[in-house]
């Protein structure tokens, strides 16, 4: 090979290099920005094949998608001053490529570091002018939607990002309060318990009551019947026996004195001591049971 056919192959290899450093390339996801000894000079380049001087241009790129950002857990105060250790996450995305490098010199890591910070003290504001309540259930709504419009307009002023969401994954009471907080919680659930306790206590004894007092009417109900009905029988058998007397008084008198005598006789140790002429007995004084 003579000197001219490596001349024409160092030149083509020089041409080559030097055509392969003047292209590049912006993929779909990304932006880019081009400097030029370290000056930005083009900025907000489109996907696609692009062409840069080469030695002098620097082509950063930078991913343009939806970025997800986990934020440490940390310790907010409610307005009542009560300490919540707060879990959340943030997503966002880059919304202006020169200003985004600017701030951050295109290091993704600062970026993260400069939103998490502002977002930390996005959260300490919305939970220092809520109640703990407001922030677990109440507004929580409320609060994400109010800390996202602020917190974008904040970080696309400052960082050209655009806040996509902001989210709390979880909100939990400190270590160091929650026995005192559930030994609370327990001391008011035993108090209520005990009132509830108390109620039915008391409206046990009302029923008690009521059933002691229902019972004492419905016997002397009952007793003031039967007395009524035994005086109604005893009034009857009277006049029975008043009917059955006029029918036949001397037999009557007879079986009355037979009751008796059985009444008198029933045991054989009884001992009666009365005058043989008495009335009493008179119908054994009489083979013919009748009166001399």
């Amino acid at each position: 090979m003579g000197p001219k056919a490596i001349s024409i192959i160092f030149v083509a290899l020089i041409v080559l290099v030097v055509g392969s450093s003047s292209i590049y390339v912006v993929p779909e996801t990304q932006s880019a920005v081009k400097l030029r000894f370290g000056e930005l000079i083009q900025n907000d380049i489109t996907p696609g094949l692009h062409f840069k001087a080469p030695m002098i241009d620097d082509i950063k790129k930078f991913d343009v998608r939806v970025l997800t950002l986990d934020v440490p857990t940390r310790e907010y105060l409610t307005i009542e001053k009560k300490p919540l250790e707060v879990d959340s996450f943030v997503t966002w995305q880059i919304e202006n490529v020169a200003k985004y490098y600017k701030s951050t010199s295109g290091e993704e890591g600062r970026a993260v570091s400069l939103l998490s910070s502002r977002i930390d003290n996005g959260l300490r504001d919305q939970f220092g002018v809520r109640t703990m309540h407001e922030v677990i259930s109440g507004q929580r709504d409320e609060l994400m939607l109010e800390l996202t419009k602020a917190m974008s307009l904040v970080a696309e002023e400052e960082f050209g990002i655009k806040i996509v969401d902001i989210r709390i994954k979880g909100i939990d009471l400190p270590k160091s309060v929650s026995g005192d907080v559930y030994r609370r919680m327990r001391t008011e659930r035993e108090k209520e318990a005990q009132e509830h306790r108390s109620k039915g206590r008391e409206l046990a004894e009302g029923i008690k009551a009521d059933a002691d007092r229902q019972d004492t009417v419905i016997r002397a109900e009952a007793y003031r019947d039967s007395e009524e009905t035994r005086g109604e029988g005893d009034e009857i058998a009277a006049q029975i026996y008043a009917d059955a007397y006029t029918q036949n008084a001397e037999f009557y008198s007879f079986y009355r004195s037979l009751s008796a005598y059985e009444s008198a006789f029933s045991n054989k140790s009884d001992i009666l001591v009365i005058d043989p002429d008495s009335d009493f007995l008179k119908y054994l004084n009489q083979s013919q049971g009748k009166k001399k």
